[in-house]
């Protein structure tokens, strides 16, 4: 459903010789500011996962010099 709501402008320039670079610039850093939703959650990327810097156990017996090399 759409209406067309009549609003005052969110940005007024009363300076009659402001370039259009300036105004630009304005509304550059006002649209970086963000909104009032909370940032998306960062995900750990896997080589800097704290995980990898724990030991793990490899296999022992026969053939377990090939195993240690293969992925688990």
């Amino acid at each position: 459903m759409s209406t067309n709501v009549e609003r005052d402008p969110f940005l007024k320039i009363v300076t009659p010789d402001t370039t259009p670079e300036e105004v630009a610039a304005i509304v550059a850093v006002l649209s970086s500011l963000g909104s009032d939703e909370p940032p998306a959650p960062r995900r750990t990327p896997e080589w800097n996962r704290p995980g990898r810097l724990t030991r793990v156990t490899h296999r022992h017996g026969a053939g377990a010099w090939r195993a240690s090399g293969l992925p688990r």
